[in-house]
C-alpha cells in the first residue's frame, strides 16, 4: 500500500492555497508568522523607494522542469480524492524576468514586453493574465516596466507559465523590499493560476519552479503540498542526464486544451491514476540506489506514457507516436512527451551506446540537450546571497 504521507524528513509547507484570504494568521517555514489580506499577504507597505535603498531594477532566473513520474495526479479533481505524487527535476532552461521602475518621461505608465509590447495606463488594462493578477495581487502601483524572455517556446509542456508567473512574483517581492520563501513563491502562484485565472492545471510546475533541484512532491486532499529533495549520490544526477536526450517536435499546445478533458474524465481514469502516482514512489527507489539503473528508468517512463496516452484524446496523435517508435525502435530504453501533451518536447532514457542511433532515427527532430538545475527560482540582480 503506497502512503502519501510525508517522511520525517519532508518539508511539510503551509497551505496558503486552501485558505479562505479573508485575514488569518498563517505561519511561515521559519516560524514567523504571515498575516494575510484581501488580496494577498500582508507585507510591509513601501512608499519611498530611496529612503528604503529599494531596487530599482529586479532581474530573477526562474527554471523550467521536466516530470518523470506522476503528471496529472497533481490536479485537484484528483489529489481530493486521493493523494497525488509526482517525482520531477528543474533544468537549465530558463525563464527570465526584469521589473524596474518604469520612467514618468514615458507617455505609459506600464509597459510590458513579453511575446507581444503593451502600453497601457492601469493595470486592469493589462492583457497579460498572470502580469496582471500578479501586480494585482501584491498591489504594486505604476509606473512600472515588465519584460520576460524565455530560452524555450511557450506551451512546450516544461512548466514555463508557472515558472513565468514564479519568476514575477519573485521580482515583485524584490522589487517590494521582500524576501518570500520557495514555499510561498509556489503557493502563491497557484493562487494565482488556479484560483483567480481558474486555469485547470495542477500545483507541480509551481513547486518545480519555485524549489529546484530533483523532488518528490507530495499532494494532500486539500491542496498540502510535501516537499521530499532528492538526495542523491554524487554523480547520479549528471549520470542520469547524461543518459536523456530532448526532442523538439516542433509543435506547441496550451496544457488547458488538453487537460480540460482530462480533468473530465478523472473519475473514469482513478485507477490509471494512482498507477502514475505509484510510479512516482517507484522512481524514488530506483533513486535510493548507488547507481541509476537506466533500464528501470525508461521502463517507467514507457509505463507512464502508455498509461498518460489514456487520459484524453489530445495528450498524444500518430505523428508523435510516430516519433515516439522510431525512438524506441533506435535503442531508447521509454520515453514521454513532457507536459500535459498534444505537442512540445519528447524525452527518451538512452544509454550511450544507443545515442547516435536514437539521434539518427529522430533527425527530421531538432535536438535539444537540457542539464540539471539545483536551484529554483533565483534573483541575479540584486545578486541573491
Amino acid at each position: 500500500m503506497i502512503s502519501c504521507a510525508g517522511e520525517p524528513h519532508s518539508r511539510v509547507l503551509p497551505n496558503f492555497h486552501s485558505v479562505d484570504f479573508r485575514g488569518q494568521n498563517m505561519e511561515q517555514l521559519d516560524g514567523t508568522k504571515v498575516v494575510e489580506r484581501r488580496s494577498g499577504l500582508d507585507l510591509p507597505t513601501i512608499i519611498d523607494r530611496a529612503a528604503q535603498r529599494l531596487p530599482s531594477l529586479v532581474l530573477t532566473r526562474t527554471p523550467l522542469r521536466v516530470s518523470f513520474a506522476g503528471g496529472g495526479t497533481d490536479l485537484p479533481d484528483f489529489y481530493n480524492l486521493d493523494c497525488g505524487a509526482v517525482f520531477s527535476a528543474a533544468v537549465d532552461k530558463y525563464i527570465y524576468v526584469t521589473v524596474k521602475r518604469h520612467s514618468v518621461i514615458f507617455n505609459e505608465p506600464i509597459r510590458l514586453n513579453y511575446s507581444q509590447t503593451e502600453q497601457v495606463n492601469t493595470i486592469g488594462e493589462i492583457k497579460n493574465n498572470i502580469a496582471r493578477e500578479c501586480l494585482r495581487f501584491l498591489e504594486i502601483e505604476p509606473p512600472i516596466y515588465i519584460s520576460t524572455v524565455g530560452d524555450m517556446p511557450a506551451s512546450t509542456g516544461m512548466g514555463g507559465s508557472s515558472s513565468f508567473t514564479v519568476g514575477l512574483l519573485n521580482a515583485l517581492h524584490a522589487f517590494r523590499g521582500e524576501r518570500v520563501t520557495p514555499g510561498q513563491l509556489a503557493e502563491e502562484a497557484c493562487h494565482i493560476e488556479m484560483d483567480i485565472l481558474k486555469e485547470p492545471i495542477g500545483k507541480q510546475d509551481q513547486y518545480a519552479a519555485a524549489f529546484g533541484g530533483m523532488n518528490l512532491f507530495r499532494f494532500q486532499p486539500g491542496g498540502a503540498v510535501t516537499v521530499e529533495p532528492q538526495r542523491v549520490r554524487n554523480g547520479a544526477v549528471e549520470h542520469l542526464f547524461s543518459n536523456l536526450m530532448m526532442f523538439w517536435t516542433s509543435h506547441q499546445r496550451p496544457a488547458s486544451s488538453v487537460l480540460t478533458e482530462q480533468k473530465a474524465k478523472t473519475s473514469s481514469n482513478l485507477d490509471t491514476l494512482r498507477r502514475m502516482r505509484d510510479d512516482a514512489f517507484m522512481l524514488q527507489e530506483i533513486f535510493s540506489e548507488p547507481v541509476i539503473d537506466i533500464e528501470r528508468f525508461g521502463a517507467v517512463l514507457h509505463a507512464g506514457w502508455e498509461m498518460k496516452r489514456s487520459l484524453a484524446s489530445r495528450v498524444s496523435n500518430a505523428e508523435i507516436n510516430g516519433h515516439y517508435d522510431l525512438a524506441r525502435d533506435a535503442g531508447a530504453e521509454g520515453g514521454k512527451l513532457c507536459g500535459a501533451g498534444g505537442g512540445g518536447f519528447l524525452m527518451f532514457a538512452v544509454k550511450p551506446e544507443r545515442r547516435e542511433s536514437v539521434r539518427r532515427a529522430l533527425s527530421h527532430l531538432a535536438y535539444v540537450p537540457i542539464g540539471y538545475e539545483v536551484h529554483g527560482s533565483r534573483l541575479l540582480h540584486p545578486a541573491q546571497v
